[in-house]
């Protein structure tokens, strides 16, 4: 793919992209990773540890990056913007659903017949 790396360790961790190497294995449901910190972080929805706390409401959450997003509802932060409307969003992937809507792109299809919706509230 043409990357380099400083370090070797570096390296290796990002083989396992090509690989398709995925050494740590959940025990509770069987999803695998390629990195003990993927693994890690997995690990903490089935224990419930929720370490990171929100200062301004008390919310807690299990990932830091979970966190910072719900701080943006504090902040009215919404870095996300749509280049064909004045909206923007808290989230990358808000943005991305948001976008389909300019394509006519369908985000939900019905598995038993052809019908599809851009809500998931049919």
């Amino acid at each position: 793919c043409g990357k380099s790396f400083r370090q070797s360790s570096a390296l290796k961790s990002h083989l396992k992209i090509h690989t398709g190497e995925k050494p740590y294995k959940c025990k509770e449901c069987g999803k695998s990773f390629a990195h003990c910190s993927s693994f890690r972080r997995h690990q903490k929805i089935h224990s419930g540890e929720k370490p990171y706390r929100c200062k301004d409401c008390g919310r807690s959450f299990n990932q830091i990056g979970h966190l910072r997003t719900h701080q943006m509802i504090h902040t009215g932060e919404r870095p996300h913007s749509c280049k064909d409307r004045d909206k923007s969003f808290t989230r990358c992937s808000y943005l991305r659903a948001h976008e389909k809507i300019h394509t006519g792109e369908k985000l939900h299809k019905c598995e038993d017949c052809d019908v599809s919706s851009e809500s998931s509230h049919w």
